[in-house]
């Protein structure tokens, strides 16, 4: 019984963090759902963060600074429910966003994952592995596309 009031008890803060107005509200529900979030943090609206609800080892940890705009939407946990393949393609992680990072509208980002310190992630790419410290990337699946010195 406990499980599962803590897994609706997420699902509603998540719910809630998505749709209301105001970052700083945002940001208290998402800490609340038990995702680690720095300081200076700005969360856009309409966030999605696909998660296993009773898997605690299913984290995302988003550092300070970093910008994440609208509609982006975090993979931690990705199966086809039931399916007798889902033990093939069952993929679940963490994502790491470091400090200083921005990511771009509408961009998704799947299980395993470290955004680098001040990387950025173009709109509407697909990340599918690591973006190194300080880099540009985009499209689907993203690819580098810059790569800068730290200020």
């Amino acid at each position: 019984m406990q499980k599962s009031l803590i897994k609706i008890r997420k699902k509603i803060l998540k719910y809630f963090a998505k749709v209301l107005p105001g970052n700083a509200i945002r940001v208290w529900l998402l800490r609340m759902c038990n995702y680690a979030i720095g300081r200076d943090v700005y969360v856009g609206e309409d966030l999605i963060i696909i998660d296993d609800l009773s898997d605690p080892t299913t984290c995302l940890i988003i550092e300070d600074r970093t910008a994440i705009s609208p509609r982006v939407t975090f993979v931690l946990h990705s199966a086809p429910n039931e399916s007798r393949i889902r033990k093939l393609f069952e993929k679940k992680g963490k994502i790491i966003v470091r400090q200083d990072a921005w990511i771009g509208t509408g961009a998704v980002l799947l299980p395993d994952i470290e955004i680098g310190e001040g990387a950025i992630v173009g709109s509407n790419s697909v990340v599918t592995r690591n973006v190194p410290n300080y880099t540009v990337v985009a499209g689907a699946p993203a690819k580098i596309i810059k790569t800068f010195n730290a200020p």
